[in-house]
Order: C-alpha cells, then structure tokens, then sequence
C-alpha cells in the first residue's frame, strides 16, 4: 500500500468523508484541499435515478455558466464560404469544410467543439464514428449544428458546455477552475444543477438526484448536499 505524504494526509484531514457540504461550503473548500501547482480544473459527478439504457429515461442538455469554464476552448468551424468570416470574426480557432474533413478522417481531433451548418451535415455525418466516441460530433440539440454560426462560437468561448449522462447513469461536467473564486465556483455548480433538475424525466422514479461530488484536477472528492437541488 502506497504511503501518504505529509501534504495529502493534511489535505484528507480537512474532508469529512461522511459529511454533505452545502455548496458554498464545498466551494470554498475545493480551493483548500487543491494543492496542484496547476490552475486544476473543478469538476462534478452528478449520479441520477435514472436508466440511460431506456431512451425516455436519457439526460442530455446544455448550459451557460455564469463564469465560463476558465478553458481556452478550442473550436472548429465547418461551413460553406460565405460563412467563414462569420465564424472567424466569432473568435473560432479553425475555419473551413474539405479540407478539415480530410485532416479528421486521417485522425486529427486536435479541437474541443465542433460547430457545423445543416446543409454540410452530409459530409460532417461521416465523420460520426471518429467524432462520436470523442463527444465532438455536433448536434441540433446542443446548438452545434445551426446557421447561427457566429453566436454558436461566441456561446461556446463564453463558457456554454453540454452534459450528457452516461451508460452508469453519472453526469461528468467542468464547471470551473480552482483559481476562481468560491462565489463563483459556487454559482456555476448551482446553474448546471439546476439545469439538471429541470431536465428530470417523467419516467424516472424514486430519488432523481442520488449524489454530487465535487473535486479538482488529483484532489480528493468533495460531497455535496443536493437537497436543496432535487
């Protein structure tokens, strides 16, 4: 059994594993118990009573937190010509059609969004089984796929992310960086979970939203009080 260090038994000591914080609480002490020399990344685990399995049952969706996610998101723009310069006045880091679909289909996937147009979903579409497994396939129900392509790039450089519940029934979302501050963190989480609750299927039964673990990039987990959430 590997032997704590000094610094991670202090870091461990300050976390009641049993214990529920509220979410301010849990904001404030993920900055406390993060001790990467790194701006580490604040993440929740959301675990849902639901069975992801059954397609009436499926959790998916998209939210613009307040305070973006402290990434530099990097986007890809596909579209026809006449909508490349809206795209890169938007702020998007990769604009074009052919040719970045060639680059895709010969294994880069060097971007964290991808933005398309319906009318080039045909060739976009084809990409599906590198682009799927990776999450950057776009999608209309997450505003990837539109002719707005300018705001699509601007909501997504402004800290719009999407969430989707996986086959174990858990939402894995970012919603911050640990140089953020607690308000902040704090408000960002509210605004996911709240997304989440409104998004409850009427098929799931029973407790809907079972647990919330906050933590940061190699801290320990945070539990959440989700009481006041579901």
């Amino acid at each position: 059994m590997a032997r704590l260090t000094k610094k991670r038994k202090a870091v461990l000591d300050k976390v009641d594993a049993d214990k529920l914080y509220p979410l301010a609480d849990a904001s404030a002490l993920i900055k406390e118990i993060s001790t990467s020399k790194f701006d580490a990344s604040i993440d929740l685990a959301i675990r849902l009573g639901v069975d992801p399995r059954k397609s009436n049952q499926m959790v998916r969706g998209v939210v613009s937190l307040p305070h973006g996610t402290g990434k530099n998101v990097r986007v890809l723009v596909l579209c026809t010509p006449d909508k490349e310069q809206e795209a890169k006045d938007a702020g998007a880091d990769h604009v074009g059609l052919d040719e970045f679909v060639a680059k895709i289909k010969g294994g880069w996937t060097d971007v964290d969004v991808i933005i398309t147009m319906p009318s080039v979903m045909g060739k976009v579409g084809a990409l599906g089984r590198i682009l799927g497994p990776r999450g950057l396939m776009p999608n209309p129900k997450t505003g990837t796929v539109t002719m707005d392509i300018g705001k699509a790039v601007t909501d997504v450089k402004a800290g719009k992310i999407d969430f989707k519940v996986d086959k174990y029934g858990i939402v894995h979302a970012s919603i911050g960086k640990v140089s953020f501050d607690a308000q902040k963190i704090a408000e960002n989480a509210s605004e996911l979970l709240q997304t989440i609750v409104k998004l409850k299927p009427s098929a799931s039964k029973g407790t809907y939203m079972k647990s919330v673990f906050m933590s940061s990039t190699m801290s320990p987990s945070i539990r959440v009080d989700s009481k006041s959430f579901s």
